[in-house]
């Protein structure tokens, strides 16, 4: 489980966030379903719309960001949620202070096709030094399902 302290913050000036730190024992599927327990809560307890389709896309850029987190850096990397204006930032910390490199496109390549993935689904994405390792930052629009349906909504 995530440290003590994890869970959702009020909402202070349009803002909805929650975060966790997360050791290196732990499973990447933790983080995964505190994410989408995140997004159950913002429709339940606020009522906003979240797509089917952003449901996946935030639980597979978590996966992808936390994956990487464990695989080259040591110690916890912090999740970190926020949800402002119909989107959410997706913000991981891991104590690694080299920053990723993404690749060229490559169908031949097997396996680091991570941030690849990432970039593809996400608004915007950004990789930043921090005065101890770095935070990785992608948005994607809580309602962007291309079919209409809304995660959790009865549509009449």
């Amino acid at each position: 489980m995530a440290e003590q302290g994890e869970g959702q913050e009020p909402l202070v000036d349009g803002v909805i966030s929650a975060s966790a730190a997360f050791e290196q024992g732990q499973s990447i599927a933790a983080a995964r379903d505190m994410a989408r327990d995140f997004l159950i809560a913002l429709q339940r307890d606020h009522g906003l719309p979240v797509s089917e389709r952003a449901m996946g896309m935030v639980e597979l850029v978590v996966s992808e960001l936390v994956t990487n987190a464990r695989k080259y850096a040591a110690g916890p990397c912090l999740v970190q949620l926020e949800v402002c204006e119909g989107a959410v930032q997706i913000t991981v910390w891991d104590s690694e202070p080299r920053l990723p490199t993404v690749q060229a496109p490559d169908p031949y390549r097997i396996g680091q096709h991570g941030l690849e993935i990432v970039m593809a689904v996400c608004r915007s994405f950004e990789i930043r030094r921090e005065p101890v390792g770095k935070s990785i930052r992608a948005t994607l629009v809580l309602a962007d399902d291309p079919g209409g349906d809304v995660a959790g909504r009865q549509l009449m």
